[in-house]
């Protein structure tokens, strides 16, 4: 069949961007982690470029999106790939062939469990690391993407999530409230970020690849895509801008860190809502987006739980508030192919997203808590105290990001 030149290049260039996301995470992460521990936690970033896309491509993609299986996977149809042609279509768009709709998925798959890196930062062993990611993309993200984007339960259910917020956001942050939990607080707590430029470069390579997470989930170049576009810059603009505004307030001095991470809290936010609401709704996101973020850092902080970078506050918190924000405002006024929110009378759509996320965030923080629990069985998760304060990045790799003379 003859597929549509425009849309698959956009969509190839949208899964680019996506792409993009996992090394701007990693320079993102590795500015804020301490000088011993960059390339630990840049490695956990890296790894899953490649040992996601081995899961996926073997039998990670037949069970988001193979044909339903009791609402929860899918079947094994695409197992290794299989039954995919040069002229098989794309599911959400036949103009497009279904191996761009394969590497798009794939690049989402990637990043999703690298967020929850920054949660145990400076204090898990590689090994046990590669376990975990192995396991809560198995048994968490593979059957969750089923259920939402799949035709799954969820989905059955008329639950939206234009690009992530229960899929990616909430549950990659609650799972790693549930990794702060189990691996508990670090023995040595470093005075701060080692390098703000460098969460100054991730932040612009999030904010940037952002465009093809949120605009490229419409799969095809249209007036949906235009305002998923426009929405994403809007709220991570209204938000940035917000985070600095509190932190004069309440901190006396403009934070250029709280400003970037505001950036990401609004990005994480618009992220369920972008093709579904209007200019106008994202830019109250983006302050919504913030105002959440910091009370939950400052919620996290009184109550001494060592997310090391946020994970909850930015990612968590921010997919749980732009579900709730999508079921109240969602219109199919701007996008015919959503529903109607709670503010259109749509209650049904709000009971139903609100119901999704719940149990989402309820599975996610159980089972990352009961992996961990089984992983350090098998081997320890935790590094001993010695190895914390040498640091992970000699201990576990012989190496080091700053070498000394």
């Amino acid at each position: 069949m003859a597929f549509n030149p425009g849309d698959t290049g956009f969509m190839l260039v949208a899964t680019s961007l996506v792409m993009l996301m996992t090394p701007g995470l990693a320079f993102f992460y590795g500015g804020l982690v301490g000088r011993k521990n960059v390339l630990a936690i840049m490695a956990q970033s890296f790894v899953s470029l490649g040992w996601t896309t081995i899961l996926w491509v073997t039998f990670g993609f037949t069970m988001a999106f193979g044909p339903d299986m009791g609402g929860i996977i899918g079947g094994p149809q695409y197992l290794f790939l299989n039954n995919i042609g040069m002229n098989t279509p794309s599911p959400i768009n036949p103009g497009v062939p279904m191996w761009v709709f394969v590497a798009y998925q794939m690049m989402f798959a990637i990043i999703t469990p690298a967020l929850i890196t920054g949660a145990f930062a400076d204090r898990v062993r590689f090994r046990a690391y590669m376990l975990f990611l192995t396991l809560w993309l198995i048994f968490v993200y593979f059957p969750l993407v089923h259920m939402v984007w799949g035709g799954g339960l969820f989905a059955q259910w008329g639950v939206n999530d234009f690009a992530g917020g229960i899929v990616v956001h909430a549950s990659a942050g609650f799972a790693a409230l549930a990794a702060v939990f189990y691996v508990g607080r670090r023995r040595v707590i470093h005075t701060g970020p080692h390098s703000i430029p460098l969460v100054a470069l991730g932040t612009g390579l999030l904010w940037f690849g952002w465009y093809g997470f949120n605009a490229g989930s419409e799969f095809a170049v249209n007036s949906i895509t235009s305002l998923a576009f426009i929405n994403t810059d809007v709220a991570a603009s209204f938000a940035a801008i917000t985070w600095l505004i509190l932190s004069v307030i309440i901190e006396k001095k403009p934070k250029f860190l709280g400003m970037l991470t505001g950036a990401v809290a609004g990005l994480a936010t618009i992220t369920p809502m972008a093709g579904y609401v209007t200019v106008q709704v994202s830019m109250l996101t983006g302050v919504v987006a913030s105002i959440v973020g910091y009370l939950a850092v400052w919620f996290k902080n009184k109550r001494g739980w060592d997310d090391a970078l946020d994970v909850w506050g930015v990612h968590g918190m921010g997919g749980l508030t732009g579900i709730i924000l999508l079921g109240i405002f969602s219109t199919v006024a701007v996008n015919p192919s959503g529903a109607n929110g709670l503010l259109y009378g749509g209650v049904h759509f709000f009971l139903a997203e609100i119901a999704a996320v719940v149990i989402t965030i309820i599975y996610a923080f159980v089972f990352t808590y009961v992996a961990l629990w089984a992983i350090d069985k098998i081997t320890p998760v935790r590094v001993p105290p010695e190895e914390e304060k040498e640091g992970l990045d000699e201990r576990e790799f012989g190496e080091q990001a700053y070498l000394t003379e």
